[in-house]
């Protein structure tokens, strides 16, 4: 009924059927995985430039056959942008509440592209890191609230495919600067790195400019209690008429959910907010403590699973220890397979489910690693030297060791691209009730780039080859590979399965059921007639039955 707020109690009727259009909206909203995917690939390839290196450590270095940053500048140029990324995800969760989050996905565009700015003119460490933090403040912004913001427009049927849509660009940012880094390895002038730098204003202008021309969240609007707002928004991104009952019958369960968690999540100032992110015991059933760990490791064990060790180190790494003539070419192949492979979680994230395949994703990385691991101790990495018979331009004494395990984790970025790559992203987006949505997801986002920072930190000085680094080689995968058998245990007892349901759906889903039985959870009514949804309020009853619970909680 127009003006008004129509509920049914079938759960199966709480959206307008799927449109081109939001396929579209999603779609382009994903672009802002251009932005994290472009920056890892670029600045692994310029790190192995001699013209680079030369700048960076004095013009003395292009004297050196085979020139190399030291560890310790390595680490902080690669470091940096991702601890700005840390602190800028956690700032994006208030500008989202307060400004929206369209606004501070733009904002962060333009913080970016002055990044990007002072990066290029850079001729020097100094200028280079400044640049990459203020970059970072931009990458953080748009990383924390795009998976926020399409999470909320996405119907639910297509959510997942579509919010994989955000790693699949990713890996199509790692593909370009591959690319470009390849183009431009062998210059010998400033372009060598340049180019590759200027190239990310593109991809600020691009998203920046497009969002005007995107609605706002509903779910926002909602939030700061502007219903025609939500309604017209709701209009336009199911291509249904304002007046329309699918709109309406959408409307009032967001409405109920929204009024139904702010009884249990009151929100009295800006900490108080923030606390309510670790209010609850660990198994309580609307603990908002489980879901922020939740979200928090599922981007820590994304991170550990090692490979932004590949897209970051893989040409310094290839070149370095496993004396591979051509490492870029290596790696444009990596990056190739992690590009092709992304769009298989478009299907398989709605037709198998999140936690199927972080279990299995889990379990192939760790084969991959392990094996990686086992042939570079033995026979393949760890035995190649520079004055080896060269072979498919790998300087090995058995070159077809050193293949296999260039095979193998080409393999292990398989699984990772399909499964815990879009996974990890689609799951921060879903679990949080929309009180601390915004915050949730902004730690969570805040916690991929904290674990990001510290293996860009460490890793340099785990397979250099200086006096006090550990120099691994190969014995590095037994780490990462490790850590993966770590993401599978975690992911059988603590991941639930989200796979076609509502946000508000999957609510109720965390109160009645435990991660290892989810899969099984059905709605079985809508959340506006379960809680009492009369004419846009809840009954007085429910009210009441809503503190009682929160002061129970």
């Amino acid at each position: 009924m127009a003006g008004g707020l129509a509920a049914t109690s079938d759960p199966n009727q709480i959206e307008a059927p799927v449109t081109w259009k939001a396929y579209a909206m999603c779609a382009f909203a994903s672009f802002g995985g251009i932005f994290f995917g472009y920056d890892s690939g670029y600045i692994g390839g310029v790190q192995s430039m001699s013209y680079f290196i030369g700048t960076i450590d004095g013009q003395e270095a292009l004297n050196v056959a085979s020139p190399a940053l030291k560890s310790w500048k390595s680490s902080l140029i690669v470091s940096i942008l991702s601890a700005g990324t840390f602190f800028g995800a956690l700032m994006a969760g208030d500008l989202a509440d307060f400004f929206g989050r369209r606004t501070t996905i733009i904002a962060g565009c333009v913080v970016y592209t002055i990044g990007v700015i002072l990066q290029t003119a850079s001729a020097g460490l100094g200028l280079l890191v400044a640049g990459r933090l203020i970059a970072g403040f931009g990458v953080g912004f748009v990383s924390a609230i795009i998976i926020l913001y399409m999470s909320e427009i996405c119907p639910r049927k297509i959510r997942g495919a579509l919010v994989s849509g955000y790693q699949f660009c990713i890996t199509i940012g790692l593909l370009l600067a591959a690319c470009v880094t390849y183009a431009t390895e062998n210059r010998t002038d400033s372009g060598s790195y340049r180019i590759p730098i200027a190239i990310q204003f593109l991809w600020g202008i691009i998203l920046g400019v497009g969002l005007f021309l995107l609605p706002e969240s509903p779910r926002y609007f909602v939030k700061r209690g502007q219903t025609e707002k939500a309604r017209n928004v709701l209009s336009r991104l199911r291509g249904q008429p304002a007046s329309s009952e699918l709109v309406e019958i959408e409307l009032s369960e967001i409405i109920a959910n929204a009024e139904y968690e702010s009884q249990l999540i009151p929100s009295q100032g800006y900490f108080s907010s923030w606390l309510n992110c670790f209010k609850g015991g660990l198994w309580s059933a609307k603990s908002n403590l489980r879901r922020t760990i939740l979200g928090t490791s599922l981007q820590m064990m994304q991170q550990w699973t090692g490979v932004n060790f590949i897209f970051y180190y893989s040409t310094v790494f290839l070149k370095n220890s496993a004396n591979i003539s051509n490492p870029f070419l290596i790696s444009l192949i990596f990056t190739l397979v992690n590009v092709c492979s992304t769009p298989i979680s478009f299907y398989t994230m709605e037709k198998v489910g999140r936690r199927p395949l972080l279990l299995w994703g889990a379990l192939g990385m760790v084969i991959c690693q392990f094996i990686v691991a086992i042939v570079g101790v033995t026979v393949g990495f760890d035995h190649s030297h520079p004055d080896a018979t060269q072979v498919s331009g790998v300087a090995s004494n058995n070159p077809a060791a050193v293949n296999a395990q260039v095979a193998f984790i080409a393999i292990f970025i398989f699984f990772f691209a399909t499964t815990w790559g879009p996974g990890a992203w689609v799951l921060i987006g879903e679990i949080f009730p929309l009180p601390i949505r915004s915050r949730g997801v902004a730690l969570s986002t805040a916690s991929n780039w904290l674990w990001n920072t510290i293996i860009a930190v460490i890793t340099p000085y785990l397979v250099g080859d200086e006096p006090q680094d550990a120099n691994l080689k190969s014995k590095v995968f037994f780490l990462w590979g490790s850590l993966c058998a770590a993401a599978f245990v975690y992911t059988y007892f603590l991941v639930p399965e989200t796979k076609g349901l509502s946000l508000e759906q999957i609510d109720r889903m965390f109160e009645e059921s435990t991660p290892r039985t989810s899969a099984k959870w059905k709605p079985h009514e809508t959340f506006a007639s379960q809680v009492g949804m009369v004419n846009g309020m809840l009954e007085e009853k429910v009210v009441l039955d809503v503190e009682r619970k929160g002061s129970a909680v």
